[in-house]
C-alpha cells in the first residue's frame, strides 16, 4: 500500500489509539434484509443491510467481503445514547418496487425524532451511499449529534487493519487499508471529529458509552480489528449523505468517495433506479403469485444481484455467512462462494424469466472453470480457485441440463457446447452411479436426488452428441443411462422401512456404498452412515433405511419417475410423516431427519453441530411435485412468500420449534443461517413460472419422454451391466452383457469355461467417456473370469474378476 502523500493531511489528533489489537474478530448476522447493488457493471461493490444498518460490503468482486457492518450512533450528550440496532422501531421499504434501492425509517421509541436513511451505490462507481435525514422535536435535534461507527474488514478480514484520520480537500474523513485494499469513510457535510480506534477497547461506541460524549479522537490505529468513528453535527446538518469508497490504494478510494459526494444524492438515486428498471422483471410471472408479485420483483433482482461484475456469469450462493456473529476470520468463505449446483438454479430461474443471455452467460462461465477430467470443484472462489474438494455428481451433471435447455431455446449464439458437454458427461460415466458427496454435501453412496440429475444428463448429453454428429457416443450415453435407471430403485429403497407404521418400501435418503466400491467409509459399516453435525453424546451412526429426504422427488422433476408412481407416493407418506413441519405460515419441511447441520436446540448458534431446520426451498420442490401431481399448489407459493423477511429475502432455514424471543428466533421465521440463500429465490421464480405454463418448467421432454412411460410402452431395455475396476460387478444377469470401462485403450481377456476357450476382446473408442469392451451374454450357472491388459503402457491388471450369471 503506498504510503500517505502530501495530498492528504495526516490529522494526529489525540496520537494512536490504545488496546491493539483488540477484541477477536467477528462477522454479523447472516439474516439479511436486503442484497443490493446497481445494476451496472461498472459500479463493483454490493452491500447488505439487516436490522436497519449496513452491513458487509463487498468489493471488487462478490466473493470479497471488505466491512462487517456500519452504523449510526446518536446522543444528546446528556441523557441518551442511541445504537440503531438497539434502541429504535424500524420499517423497511423498497425505494422503486423494480429497483435495489432501500429506505430504512427508524423512530424513537420516546416518539422525539425520526431517522430516514436510503441505501444505494454509486450506479458507475465502487462507493455505497446513505443518505440520511432526521426529523422531529427541534428541542432534541438541536442538542442532538451523529456518529458514524465503521467496522473495516478488510481483504475478507477483521485482524489486521489499519486506519488514519485524514484531510482531503479540505474535508475531514477516515482512510482504512489492508494489504491491496483501500476504503475511505466521508459525508458530505464533513465529519466534525474522527476517530480510529480498537473494538472493545477503544473504539467510538466504548467512549460514548461512557458519558454520551465523544472524548476520544485517536488520529491511528495500526494492524487490528478496527472501529472507525466519524461525528456529524445533527444540530447544522440534519440532511446529509455518508459515502464508503472502495479502491486499489489511498488515492482511489479517497477520489472515489470525493467524487460520488460530489454529486448530488437525488440525480445518483435517479440514475441507480433508471438502470434498474432496464433490468425488466418478468410481470407475467406475477399472475402466479398471490402477493402482487413483490417476491417474484426482489427475487428476479436478488439473483442478478449476485451475479460478479469482473467475472461475468459468475453467480454466488448467498451474500451472508451463517451465523456470522459467532464466525471470525478462520470463516473465509461463508456462503459467497460459487457452487455449481446453486448457480445453475439461478440461471435456469434466469431462463424462466426470458433471460437467455443472462443464463449463457452462467453456462460460459462454468466452461471456463470446468477441470481437465470434466469435473468442477465442490465449490470456488469467484476466480475459480477451489475452496471445497469433494465430487457430487449433481454439480457436474446440472450444467450438462443447462446447455440442453439453452441449446433447446437457441440460446447459445456461438458457443460451441458439445466438447463442454462430452467432457462432463463423461466424468460422469467414469463415477456414476456413487456419489461421494449428496446434494447435502455430506455423505457417499447412491443418491436418489443425485442420480435423478446423472439419468437426465446423460440423456441430454446423448441428444446433444446426436446432434453433433456422435451417433455411437449418443448410443452409449443413452446405454448409460438406462443401466442406472434399470436399477435405481434397487439401489435408492429400503424393503424393510422403520419410519412409518404402514410403509416399508420407501426410498432412502442415500444407500451407502459396499466395501469394495467408491467412498465406502468401513469405520461406519457395512449399510450404515454416519450423520454429520451431531451433537456430542447423540448417536450419530445409523442404518440407511432408518434415514429418509425428499430428494427422490426429483426424479419427478425432470421426468424420470411418474408423479402417481406408487413408490414416490408411499416414500412421500414417510416423508410426511417424519420431517413436515406446519407452520403460521404454511407448511415446510426438513432435510432429513436426525440432520445436524442448524441452530442449536436451545437456539444458539450453529457451531459443528445443532440440529437441522425446515427449509423453505423444500416447500418449492414440494409445491413442484404437487404441480405435477395435478394437485392446487397456490397454497403452497403463498407459504413461499410469507416465510421471506420484511425485505422479501428467503431464508435458508426458518426456526420451527416454540418461539424463543430472547434469542430472536420465532416459529416460522427465519433462523440463524444465511439469508438469503439465492437457490430459494430461484426455486420460487421456477415454481411461478411452471404455475404460468401449466407444467414443470425444470421437466426435460427427451427424459419424460423415454422413462415416464409404462414397462409395455418403452421402446428399449436396458440389456447391458457395466464394469469398472473402481466398481467391479460380482453378479449378471444371463439377459444381459458385461461391458467393461475404462478411460484408457485396452485388451479383455476372458472366459466363460474356467480358460478351456480363451477370448479377448478389444475395446472400442467412445470419445471422452474412454474405451468400451463387451462380452456377449452368457448362460445362467456359468461364471465369467477375465483380466485387462493396457497395449500401449504394456501393463496387465495383475489380477482376475470373477462374475457369476445368475437366471
Amino acid at each position: 500500500m503506498n504510503a500517505l502523500t502530501t495530498a492528504y493531511r495526516w490529522l494526529n489528533d489525540d496520537g494512536p489509539a490504545f488496546g491493539a489489537p483488540g477484541l477477536e474478530p467477528r462477522w454479523t448476522s447472516s439474516k439479511k434484509d436486503a442484497v443490493c447493488t446497481a445494476y451496472a457493471a461498472s459500479s463493483r461493490v454490493w452491500f447488505t443491510v439487516s436490522h436497519g444498518t449496513l452491513n458487509e460490503i463487498y468489493y471488487p468482486t462478490i466473493d470479497r467481503p471488505q466491512t462487517r457492518d456500519m452504523e449510526l450512533i446518536f446522543t444528546d450528550g446528556e441523557t441518551f445514547v442511541h445504537e440503531e440496532k438497539r434502541d429504535y422501531e424500524f420499517d423497511f421499504h423498497y425505494i422503486d418496487p423494480d429497483a435495489l434501492a432501500v429506505r430504512v425509517v427508524a423512530n424513537d421509541l420516546q416518539g422525539r425524532y425520526t431517522i430516514t436513511k436510503e441505501f444505494i451505490t454509486d450506479p458507475h462507481h465502487p462507493v455505497v451511499l446513505v443518505h440520511v435525514k432526521v426529523e422531529g422535536e427541534e428541542e432534541v435535534l438541536s442538542r442532538l449529534k451523529c456518529y458514524a461507527l465503521l467496522a473495516p474488514h478488510l481483504d475478507g478480514g477483521g485482524a489486521g487493519n489499519s486506519a488514519r484520520s485524514v484531510e482531503v480537500a479540505g474535508q475531514r474523513a477516515i482512510l482504512a487499508w489492508k494489504n491491496g485494499t483501500a476504503l475511505a469513510m466521508g459525508v458530505s457535510t464533513g465529519f466534525t471529529r474522527t476517530s480510529c480506534g480498537y473494538v472493545g477497547s477503544s473504539d467510538g461506541y466504548q467512549d460514548l458509552i461512557q458519558n454520551m460524549r465523544m472524548d476520544w479522537e485517536f488520529g491511528q490505529a495500526l494492524d487490528g480489528n478496527l472501529a472507525l468513528t466519524g461525528e456529524i453535527d445533527i444540530s447544522r446538518n440534519r440532511e446529509f449523505t455518508l459515502a464508503i469508497a472502495m479502491g486499489e490504494g489511498f488515492h482511489s478510494a479517497l477520489a472515489g468517495m470525493m467524487q460520488s459526494l460530489s454529486t448530488p444524492y437525488e440525480l445518483q438515486l435517479k440514475r441507480f433506479i433508471e438502470q434498474w428498471h432496464r433490468a425488466a422483471s418478468p410481470e407475467r410471472l406475477a399472475e402466479a403469485s398471490t402477493d402482487g408479485g413483490r417476491l417474484m420483483r426482489i427475487s428476479h433482482n436478488t439473483i442478478l444481484a449476485h451475479e460478479d461484475k469482473t467475472y461475468s456469469g459468475a453467480f454466488i450462493a448467498s451474500a451472508s455467512i451463517p451465523w456470522g456473529n459467532a464466525k471470525g476470520d478462520d470463516d473465509l468463505g461463508g456462503y459467497h462462494l460459487v457452487w455449481t449446483r446453486d448457480m445453475i438454479q439461478s440461471a435456469t430461474a434466469m431462463l424462466a424469466c426470458g433471460r437467455v443471455d443472462t443464463a449463457r452467460r452462467a453456462l460460459v462461465y462454468l466452461a471456463c472453470t470446468q477441470r481437465p477430467d470434466g469435473s468442477f470443484a465442490q465449490n470456488f472462489w469467484i476466480d475459480g480457485t477451489p475452496y471445497w474438494t469433494g465430487i457430487q455428481l449433481d454439480e457436474v451433471a446440472f450444467p450438462i441440463m443447462l446447455a440442453w435447455r439453452l441449446w433447446k431455446v437457441d440460446g447459445l449464439g456461438e458457443f460451441d457446447v458439445f466438447p463442454f458437454v462430452e467432457n462432463a458427461a463423461a466424468f460422469l460415466v467414469h463415477f456414476a452411479p456413487v456419489t461421494q458427496q449428496e446434494r447435502w454435501e455430506e455423505t457417499s453412496g447412491y443418491s436418489p436426488s443425485t442420480l435423478a440429475t446423472v439419468i437426465a444428463a446423460l440423456v441430454c448429453a446423448a441428444d446433444i452428441a446426436r446432434a453433433h454428429h456422435s451417433p455411437e457416443l449418443a448410443e452409449f450415453l443413452l446405454i448409460y443411462s438406462d443401466w442406472i435407471e434399470a436399477h435405481l430403485d434397487e439401489w435408492t429403497t429400503t424393503n424393510d422401512g422403520c419410519l412409518h407404521p404402514d410403509v416399508k418400501r420407501h426410498y432412502m435418503r442415500v444407500r451407502p456404498p459396499s466395501p469394495g466400491e467408491p467412498f465406502y467409509h468401513p469405520e461406519a459399516g457395512e449399510g450404515r452412515l454416519n450423520i454429520a453435525n451431531r451433537a456430542p453424546g447423540e448417536k450419530y451412526n445409523f442404518e440407511a433405511r432408518e434415514i429418509i429426504d425428499g430428494g427422490f422427488l426429483e426424479l419427478v422433476r425432470y421426468g424420470i419417475r411418474r408423479a402417481d408412481d406408487p413408490l414416490i407416493i408411499d416414500s412421500l407418506k414417510v416423508v410426511d410423516h417424519v420431517l413436515k413441519i406446519d407452520t403460521p405460515y404454511g407448511p415446510c419441511w426438513r432435510r432429513y431427519n436426525h440432520d445436524g447441520y442448524g441452530q442449536q436446540k436451545d437456539g444458539e448458534p450453529f457451531i459443528h453441530y445443532g440440529q437441522g431446520r425446515a427449509w423453505p426451498i423444500l416447500t418449492g420442490e414440494r409445491a413442484h411435485y404437487e404441480m405435477a401431481a395435478g394437485n392446487d399448489i397456490k397454497p403452497l407459493i403463498t407459504a413461499l412468500e410469507r416465510f421471506s423477511s420484511f425485505g422479501g429475502m428467503l431464508p435458508e432455514q426458518i426456526w420451527d420449534y416454540a418461539d424463543l424471543p430472547e434469542e430472536g428466533l420465532y416459529f416460522g421465521r427465519s433462523a440463524g443461517s444465511a439469508q438469503p440463500l439465492v437457490w430459494a429465490h430461484a426455486e420460487y421464480i421456477k415454481l411461478l413460472r411452471s404455475a404460468v405454463d401449466g407444467k414443470v418448467f425444470d421437466r426435460i421432454s427427451v427424459v419424460e419422454d423415454r422413462y415416464c412411460k409404462k414397462a409395455e410402452d418403452r421402446t428399449f431395455k436396458s440389456e447391458v451391466e457395466f464394469f469398472q475396476v473402481s466398481r467391479p460387478v460380482a453378479r449378471l444377469s444371463s439377459q444381459k452383457r458385461l461391458q467393461v470401462l475404462d478411460k484408457n485403450r485396452f485388451q479383455v481377456m476372458w472366459t466363460s469355461d474356467g480358460w478351456k476357450t480363451k477370448n479377448t476382446t478389444d475395446a472400442r473408442l467412445l470419445g471422452y467417456p474412454g474405451f468400451s469392451a463387451e462380452i456377449p451374454a452368457q448362460a445362467a450357472g456359468s461364471q465369467i473370469e477375465f483380466t485387462l491388459f493396457w497395449p500401449l503402457e504394456a501393463r496387465w491388471l495383475g489380477k482376475n474378476y470373477f462374475v457369476a450369471v445368475t437366471s
